[in-house]
């Protein structure tokens, strides 16, 4: 008894080798893209991750290139990038916006724990009720 709610989706490629030479151009030139961001971004690490006055700058020129390669990703391997360009840009400011606001909460809680962790008076009450250490009365 053969099935007949199987559909065989290879058997249904109408496109020959000319479609095929484009299909396999454009992943070449995502890769091309892709691996130059990455190049550039470990160079840049590279050169100045020893440089003090450049921490912060690289930083955040990587949290930038991240965005543009997962933006880039989404626009081609998605098919976002063949879409009306309202619809693309609904898409990725809605990323966009919340990777951002994630980054904020992140490196904004990051810098008060940091910043808070000796002065907090939980943690000064807790040292002398153990005897860690002296509270400050």
């Amino acid at each position: 008894m053969e099935r007949d709610d199987i559909y065989e989706y290879s058997l249904d490629t109408h496109h020959g080798e000319e479609e095929g030479k484009k299909v396999r151009k454009k992943i070449y030139q995502v890769l091309g893209i892709l691996s130059a961001i990455t190049i550039f971004e470990v160079g840049m690490g590279m050169k100045f991750s020893r440089v003090e006055s450049m921490q912060e700058t690289l930083k955040y020129l990587f949290i930038l290139l991240t965005l543009v390669k997962a933006a880039y990703i989404v626009l081609v391997f998605m098919h976002l990038g063949d879409e009306r360009k309202n619809l693309r840009w609904i898409v990725l400011a809605t990323y966009i916006v919340l990777i951002g606001y994630l980054l904020f909460i992140c490196l904004t809680e990051a810098v008060y724990a940091g910043e808070h962790r000796a002065w907090d008076p939980v943690v000064e009450a807790f040292k002398s009720i153990v005897g860690g250490g002296s509270a400050h009365h």
